[in-house]
């Protein structure tokens, strides 16, 4: 993120009142950004009074006290069903290719929700801090919504090499989600998430799982979407920023889908989605929660096709027949009802 770019969220945050959100060292920083490119003839470069070098540096988030992106951390896991209410979505959860016919209005900084980003002490008590800077009601978000403020989004450099931003598919009022980690080849090039082999791999999974189960669940009753929207280059792991960055969005379609269950996939993705370190034998076919919403961690179907463990895809079969049950043991949440 470059020093303007800074200035321009200090300024917008500023607006909405949420600037104090930041640990002390950002504001002080974005503070004496904002003085600095306000003198005549200024690029905007951190002056030394603030103890920052004016030799280039790699583009990187402001500094924060955790290593790994996330979107809310984990709770104890639930011993019943949340009883939160469903938020009905909008239609409009359908993917866009290259740029808008007609010109979209500058994209907003980023929203101060993750937990990077927030003093510890703020943490539990701002929960809904997301909704809060947007001044938007949570029941006033909807999938077309969110797709809407994505546009044509421009805000990290996957950006630069992408060909369709893959928002998510499926049934947008689906008591279960999938969430991966980033789109792959076969996802930027079509728009839709999970195309490709591995994605052939999980409706398989999830299909066949069901109906040896006796469950009348076919992928297109679920909802499947990644951590980031735009496919990481040659396929490589997100980085921390760019997680962060989309971490917004898939914040609030999980928000807005609620969900009866969310089903990880990966140890990428389970990471960011419930800011642990853990590694995956440690967090695969145990429930744990985001937001009172239980969660299931299994492998990813990348991995299960390159078949380093013998026993891996019977532990996958297991964890998904967990989650279905869990979900779809209630008729009322079987599709249509």
């Amino acid at each position: 993120m470059t020093p303007r770019e800074l200035i321009r969220e200090l300024e917008y945050l500023q607006d909405l009142g949420q600037d104090q959100l930041y640990l002390p060292d950002g504001v002080n920083t974005l503070t004496a950004l904002v003085q600095q490119a306000a003198k005549p003839g200024s690029r905007g470069t951190p002056p030394a009074t603030v103890g920052r070098s004016e030799s280039p540096a790699p583009r990187q988030s402001i500094p924060s006290p955790a290593s790994a992106p996330a979107l809310r951390p984990p709770a104890t896991p639930p011993a019943a069903p949340p009883a939160a209410p469903a938020v009905a979505a909008q239609a409009g959860n359908q993917s866009t290719s290259g740029s808008p016919s007609a010109p979209e209005p500058p994209q907003k900084p980023l929203l101060p929700l993750l937990s990077t980003r927030l003093k510890s002490s703020d943490l539990a008590a701002r929960s809904p801090s997301m909704y809060d800077a947007m001044g938007l009601d949570p029941k006033e978000d909807s999938l077309s919504r969110i797709r809407e403020d994505i546009g044509d989004c421009k805000r990290c450099r996957l950006s630069h090499g992408r060909t369709n931003i893959v928002f998510g598919s499926g049934n947008e009022h689906a008591k279960l989600v999938f969430v991966g980690e980033g789109p792959g080849e076969d996802e930027d090039l079509s728009g839709f998430p999970f195309v490709g082999k591995a994605g052939q791999l999980l409706t398989r999974m999830i299909e066949g799982t069901a109906e040896k189960e006796g469950l009348p669940i076919l992928r297109k009753d679920v909802y499947i979407c990644n951590v980031v929207k735009c496919r990481p280059p040659k396929n490589r792991k997100p980085e921390n920023d760019e997680m962060e960055i989309c971490g917004q969005f898939l914040y609030r379609q999980l928000a807005v889908l609620q969900p009866k269950a969310i089903c990880v996939l990966g140890a990428t993705a389970a990471q960011a989605l419930l800011n642990t370190k853990e590694k995956m034998g440690d967090l695969r076919g145990n429930w744990q929660t985001w937001r009172e919403i239980p969660v299931m961690v299994t492998y990813h179907p990348s991995f299960l096709l390159r078949a380093y463990s013998p026993d891996a895809k019977r532990l996958s079969w297991e964890d998904l027949k967990k989650v279905l049950h869990f979900v779809y043991d209630d008729p009322a949440n079987l599709p249509g009802q």
